[in-house]
């Protein structure tokens, strides 16, 4: 399995685009300084050889009774650069995400579906440092929840039937998330910090922890969780409401706060796919993905011209 980076990164907004092979010499990852990774060439540099408009839809932000988070001040939003059609090139604009897009996807709102937006924003600042969101480069990894995995698909386009979304093979990681930028080789695991964590018997997988007090008692909901479940899925139901309570107070707390107090990322150093994901959730003869094979195709000599003459 690759190395965890012990390096220090300092985490901010890059407005700088992509420079030589690094991946931005410094970035801050929830409080822990690491160094910038290494990486390959990126597809573009935006504003060197491509000029994507970015911003151009303001993000639905209005919190909805399905959403009452998505207004919050740290609520995530993101940049989407996507293909056009099946068989398009890039698009010259990016358009926005938010929770009330990944809650209507998923089906509802959870605290993993939150849990997971903040933690892909957490690695998308040191994936993207120009902040735009290339859907056609990404691969992603989740726990078995679809609250996570249904995040991960939405975010980075990956598939399951493409080969590159999957699950982690080992399931203390089930609730971090790890995403790869197939063009410069980086991949980072984000996931949250000791003291927001609330799944009964599970360890944080980075070192990192709150210096923020809580809302919610989150032994109390792990308590809770644990005698929900050992009712065998007959609770009574002053707890099924008390637990919902919790996670919908718990998570609405968190985005009150800037992301990094709450959350972590890092990058992994000589990552390899296999050695992270369960072969036995994989699809064993993934499809070639097609949307994204002419997203670099040139243009037609003139913007109104007929087909070119067979050669």
């Amino acid at each position: 399995m690759g190395q965890l980076s012990s390096k220090p990164i300092l985490r901010h907004k890059f407005n700088a685009v992509w420079r030589n092979t690094i991946l931005g010499l410094a970035v801050v990852v929830g409080g822990t300084v690491m160094a910038g990774a290494e990486a390959g060439d990126p597809t573009y540099r935006q504003g060197e050889d491509i000029f994507i408009e970015t911003g151009v839809e303001a993000p639905d932000r209005s919190p909805t009774w399905y959403a009452p988070m998505a207004g919050k001040p740290y609520a995530p939003s993101f940049e989407m650069l996507a293909t056009r059609g099946t068989q398009g090139r890039y698009y010259p604009y990016t358009y926005p995400a938010t929770l009330k897009d990944m809650i209507k996807f998923h089906g509802h709102d959870c605290e993993g579906t939150i849990h997971a937006a903040n933690n892909a924003r957490m690695a998308f600042d040191i994936l993207f440092p120009d902040g735009i969101i290339d859907r056609s480069v990404l691969w992603g990894l989740s726990g078995t929840s679809p609250c996570w995995s249904d995040a991960v698909a939405f975010l980075t386009g990956a598939r399951l039937q493409y080969g590159n979304l999957g699950y982690f093979k080992d399931t203390r990681y089930s609730h971090a998330i790890l995403l790869y930028r197939e063009d410069t080789g980086v991949a980072v695991l984000a996931t949250w910090k000791k003291g927001i964590n609330n799944i009964p018997g599970e360890p944080v997988m980075l070192p990192g922890v709150i210096d923020w007090q809580t809302k919610v008692d989150t032994d109390a909901v792990m308590k809770l969780k644990l005698d929900v479940k050992t009712a065998g899925g007959t609770p009574t139901p002053y707890q099924v409401d008390q637990l919902r309570y919790f996670q919908y107070l718990h998570v609405n707390d968190i985005l009150e706060h800037p992301l990094e107090m709450s959350y972590q990322a890092q990058v992994i150093e000589d990552f390899q796919w296999d050695d992270w994901i369960d072969p036995e959730k994989a699809v064993a003869k993934p499809h070639a993905r097609g949307d994204i094979r002419l997203k670099n195709y040139p243009y037609r000599d003139r913007p109104i011209s007929g087909p070119e003459a067979t050669q």
